[in-house]
């Protein structure tokens, strides 16, 4: 029997995934009007969802599929974003990365490729 595992996360955690809601990136702004409402093949993203001790960009729970967006500041934290990543792997999370200008740039693309990634 599959169960269902899920990562708790702190108050303080919620609280501040609810303030990047309010507070999203005009790149962030830019994917989420395409994930939003079922968009993209029907599959149902979150936003700034929280996950333990992180808040990932866009999460799909059906295919436990973390969407994340860098800026500038990531080519500062190659280290931080690695352990992060592998963190959230171990738990049975794929996690899959754009750079900010691919989404301005080459949108369609970034669409296909998770889609892609919720038909693996």
């Amino acid at each position: 029997m599959d169960k269902k595992r899920t990562i708790r996360t702190s108050a303080v955690v919620q609280k501040r995934a609810k303030e990047l809601r309010q507070e999203m990136t005009e790149v962030e702004e830019i994917l989420w009007a395409e994930l939003r409402n079922r968009q993209l093949e029907n599959l149902k993203f979150r936003r700034q969802h929280p996950l333990a001790q992180y808040i990932v960009d866009f999460y799909c729970a059906k295919h436990k599929l973390i969407v994340e967006l860098d800026g500038g500041i990531h080519k500062q934290q190659k280290e931080y974003d690695a352990e992060r990543s592998r963190y959230l792997e171990q738990r049975g999370y794929r996690v899959i990365r754009f750079w900010n200008h691919e989404v301005e740039n080459s949108l369609s693309k970034v669409l296909e490729a998770i889609a892609s990634k919720c038909r693996d």
